[in-house]
């Protein structure tokens, strides 16, 4: 039989009349014999990155490698002619690549009486072997896991951990096994009373609770903007047809009290004289920013302040005069509205726009007027020389998109391509990703450099922003050793296409650490790689990290709406479920953080027993049996 005859046996062969193909067979055997002999060269071609990683991961090394040789090939139609045979496709090789393909050459040594001699000692180790060091390593730097639960729930903190007794020893309670730092906030005093309540709120719950610690990296972002107007908007609650059905309520405190609306939209300061002047029932007369005369009805009235309700939309600043009327009913008196916070300042981008990117928030734009750019900061100026006509801008988690038409080492001139119909609003600190730029960019930046201090002292794993180079992650660990902290472990943080090209490389440089992981970093990954590839990437990235025996932390928008609303969307549990491939799925912090974490608790318990990294699991379908045998049909009558 001729390869290309696979898809089509011969017409009796389900009936088993068909002897096994010599020919067949023997053509598999020489194209695996091949298949080997390059997974040892490379091996041989990798023999310094290998030897440079610790002798615990010296197996797990040279398995990477194999499956990247492996994986070099396609292998299409050798797997539909091994599954054919009824033997092993390699669809399943990840954790044991050579021991694997052997298996596969001993049988065919044998259906066609060749001779075989066991060449275990020449493989790195087994599928059982394979498994085992998965595990090993994910505790040894995720910690242990829960009963029924294999994979690890990791939970970004809010600042107010640092405080919040309660709040902390809730989410152990819940079920959190890693909690997470970002050294993007806050500083090192709240970091390090972070750290402390969470180790005693694992003590009380008599578990082990990880601390990871995230560096900041080179975050590229867009610089401050001009604050806006210093205005309130006051709005009622309309319904289906607009009449106002709940007032808009705006609180009024003397001067010199701190602005707390305490239940009201909005709170604004008044001379404290005027206030005395509020009775129940007082109406308060002004015409809003907009030229509109608006009246506010005093609904409760105090010496600390009052609270007056309105059912039109009105907009107050500091410019409107807020009147009532004397007692004697002509004599008007008006107060100016304070402590009113300028709102922040925004760009409004529009498709065919041109946005200027600024290494110098001073930097003049020699733009024609008739354009008129809008400009921004950036706060890496330095990347700014890196980038080339033609090449790609995303800005603000990929909402935005454009591409450079014009280039200095002080500017860049962006034409605005991607954005809603409406336009979009451009803030400060909003993220900028250049994908198609090739950035020579520090990893551990001065800041990461103080970070780390912290990291040496109270975290068990860090972070790597924006791995992108073994360099980087030979950086990383001089640095900690340094400050004594060797026995840190080290997560890699997929986060650019670079970065993903990059991960063979960088994953054996990680592995000189005591232990080491993957982050799926796949907001700015899915900005960088393009959202339509975004599932091929992180698919790429599990295979890989299982031939490594690393185990893969699966973040960024996990439960969002459930964390922030309290209310799930049906696309992010079936996201959630996708978590059990990983040894590790991180939520971000948010107001309904605690059921985010029983939730996802419950669906990977659930999913635990189907799926196990790729493989299904061929558990009882209990949803559809049966309890008594089915029942024969009655023999129906015959109508007389």
């Amino acid at each position: 039989m001729k390869p290309s005859d696979l898809n089509h046996p011969p017409a009796n062969s389900a009936d088993g009349d068909v002897p096994w193909d010599p020919a067949l067979c023997k053509d598999l055997i020489h194209r695996l014999w091949a298949l080997r002999e390059q997974l040892l060269a490379s091996e041989q071609r990798f023999a310094d990155a290998i030897a440079r990683v610790g002798p615990h991961q010296q197996p797990s090394a040279r398995n990477l490698v194999h499956y990247l040789a492996l994986r070099a090939h396609d292998l299409r139609p050798l797997q539909q002619q091994l599954a054919w045979l009824g033997l092993s496709s390699l669809g399943r090789a990840e954790s044991h690549v050579l021991a694997n393909l052997d298996k596969v050459l001993g049988i065919l040594h044998r259906l066609t009486g060749r001779p075989w001699h066991d060449r275990s000692a020449e493989e790195p180790l087994g599928s059982v072997r394979g498994h085992q060091l998965l595990q090993a390593h994910s505790q040894a730097l995720l910690g242990s896991v829960q009963r029924e639960r294999a994979v690890r729930i990791m939970v970004t903190l809010p600042s107010e951990a640092a405080t919040d007794r309660a709040l902390v020893r809730g989410l152990v309670a819940a079920g959190m096994d890693v909690a997470r730092i970002n050294c993007a906030h806050d500083d090192a005093a709240a970091w390090t009373a972070m750290a402390g309540q969470v180790r005693k709120a694992a003590r009380a719950a008599q578990r082990e609770v990880k601390i990871l610690m995230d560096l900041g990296g080179p975050k590229i972002r867009t610089g401050p903007l001009p604050p806006g107007p210093a205005v309130v908007r006051l709005k009622p609650v309309r319904d289906a047809l607009g009449f106002a059905v709940q007032p808009a309520r705006l609180r009024l405190v003397p001067e010199g009290t701190p602005v707390q609306p305490d239940g009201a939209q909005a709170c604004v300061l008044v001379d404290r004289e005027w206030l005395k002047r509020l009775r129940v029932g007082t109406q308060i007369e002004l015409t809003d920013a907009r030229g509109k005369p608006r009246r506010l009805l005093v609904v409760e009235a105090g010496s600390r302040g009052a609270l007056a309700d309105t059912l039109q939309t009105c907009y107050l600043t500091p410019d409107v005069a807020l009147t009532v009327k004397g007692t004697n009913g002509r004599k008007r008196h008006a107060t100016y509205p304070a402590g009113i916070d300028p709102l922040p300042g925004a760009l409004h981008l529009h498709r065919g726009d041109v946005l200027h990117l600024l290494g110098d928030e001073g930097a003049a734009s020699d733009a024609p007027a008739d354009e008129a750019p809008q400009q921004i900061a950036c706060t890496l100026p330095q990347v700014l020389a890196q980038v080339r006509v033609g090449e790609r801008v995303w800005l603000d988690d990929g909402r935005i998109g454009g591409v450079v038409r014009h280039a200095t080492p002080q500017r860049l001139a962006v034409a605005i391509e991607q954005a809603r119909d409406r336009g979009e609003r451009l803030l400060p600190d909003k993220g900028i990703n250049f994908p198609d730029s090739t950035l020579s960019l520090p990893a551990v930046t001065d800041q990461d450099h103080q970070d780390l201090r912290t990291v040496a002292e109270v975290a068990d794993l860090v972070g790597l922003s924006f791995a992108q180079a073994p360099g980087d992650v030979q950086q990383l660990l001089q640095t900690l050793n340094d400050l004594g902290g060797e026995r840190v472990g080290v997560v890699l943080k997929i986060e650019t296409l670079r970065g993903f090209e990059n991960l063979p490389e960088l994953m054996l440089a990680a592995m000189a650490a005591p232990s080491a992981g993957v982050m799926i970093a796949r907001g700015d990954l899915a900005v960088e790689c393009g959202y339509e590839r975004m599932a091929e990437v992180q698919e790429e990235i599990l295979w890989a990290a299982e031939a490594a025996h690393m185990p893969v932390i699966w973040a960024t928008q996990v439960l969002d709406n459930l964390t922030r609303t309290g209310l799930p969307s049906r696309a992010e549990i079936s996201d959630a479920s996708m978590g059990v491939r990983a040894e590790c799925v991180m939520l971000n912090k948010g107001p309904f953080i605690t059921n985010a974490i029983r939730t996802l608790d419950d669906i990977l318990r659930r999913m635990a027993g189907h799926q196990a990294k790729k493989a299904p699991l061929l558990r009882a379908l209990r949803a559809w049996t049966t309890t008594a045998p089915p029942q024969p049909a009655r023999p129906r009558r015959r109508a007389r």
